[in-house]
């Protein structure tokens, strides 16, 4: 294996933090929010779909009280109550 020289790792680090700094700024859409934007214990509402109670977030998750979704009647006893959605969801 060819040992890289002093120059080529300089270049590699060069681009390596390059990289780590330039990262998309992510918006959401218009008219929503996200749910990490939310003060603790506002009602929140994903489309149609699932309505909830925002509790809380930690840098990847919120972790939310699901209180009702359009979901089939096996599926409602696991999607309901307290879960961990992500920070990023879009809310109305």
């Amino acid at each position: 294996m060819q040992e890289l020289t002093k120059k080529k790792l300089n270049k590699i680090n060069k681009l390596t933090e390059k990289a780590l700094k330039d990262k998309p700024i992510w918006k959401p859409s218009n008219g929503h929010k996200y749910l990490k934007d939310l003060k603790k214990g506002s009602m929140f509402q994903v489309g149609n779909s699932i309505k909830g109670i925002y509790l809380d977030s930690t840098p990847t998750s919120a972790k939310v009280i699901i209180l009702s979704r359009n979901c089939s009647e096996e599926d409602k006893s696991y999607s309901l109550g307290k879960q961990n959605i992500a920070n990023e969801t879009e809310i109305l």
